[in-house]
């Protein structure tokens, strides 16, 4: 936890200079970005904690976009772990036209609970806005790859894949938003599913509240273990 954090001061920092030397030059920021975290904690009858943290970092260079998001989440009930689950992803997208787009990405995920403890896919594909007009956005990709899995038997998997998604956005007023994730990863071995369902309120600046639903499924998981782990989270975000 202390070397996510520090990664996370060490490139909000690099932004930041950037930004400044942008705003000094007049330049348009390429950098963009945000960080959320989430923190309950109770006491009493029955002890129980919950962390949620993720941030994205990412660069525009002329047609191309990068982009590095990270996600964390943790529970405990009675000093016992209920949750663990981490995600890392990268993504490189070059623009074709003001609408379509090519794309490469890497995932990595660890679900401690999970009938897949451990996935990492990679895979290249297309991309188009499919609305892009206030308020609202709609983007889709589709594209193929493979995916190194680990089940919770400690059988290894590999598969190639077909990855699609869908992200929309609903700017509904000045200061609030709902926004829409989906991915699907389909494989002979496994069908990966994931949802993240967002409605964000900005408080003041570039401070927002963020009440998100995560919903990740596999389609195909040992006898006793279930398919589908779900995350209720709010968190305060800072956009960059």
């Amino acid at each position: 936890m202390f070397a996510r954090a520090v990664c996370m001061i060490l490139v909000l920092g690099l932004v930041k200079v950037s930004a400044a030397q942008t705003a000094d030059t007049g330049e348009t920021d390429p950098w963009f970005g945000h960080v959320k975290f989430g923190y309950l904690a109770t006491s009493g009858n029955t002890e129980n904690s919950n962390l949620n943290s993720s941030f994205q970092v990412g660069y525009t260079a002329g047609k191309w976009v990068h982009a590095l998001d990270a996600f964390a989440v943790y529970a405990s009930e009675n000093e016992a772990t209920t949750a663990e689950a981490y995600e890392l992803g990268w993504k490189s997208e070059r623009n074709l036209t003001e609408v379509d787009f090519l794309f490469g990405r890497v995932n990595w995920r660890k679900d401690r609970f999970s009938g897949y403890p451990e996935q990492v896919s990679e895979s290249v594909g297309y991309g188009r806005r499919l609305i892009d007009k206030a308020p609202h956005t709609l983007n889709a990709e589709i594209g193929l790859g493979v995916r190194q899995a680990e089940r919770v038997d400690g059988v290894s998997e590999n598969d190639t894949i077909i990855r699609a998604g869908l992200d929309y956005k609903w700017q509904f007023s000045e200061t609030a938003a709902f926004t829409q994730d989906f991915v699907v990863e389909a494989g002979e071995n496994n069908t990966y599913l994931e949802s993240v369902s967002a409605v964000t309120a900005r408080l003041i600046g570039d401070l927002a509240l963020v009440a998100s639903y995560t919903i990740k499924k596999n389609s195909d998981v040992l006898p006793g273990t279930e398919d589908t782990d779900t995350y209720t989270a709010i968190s305060l975000e800072y956009a960059f």
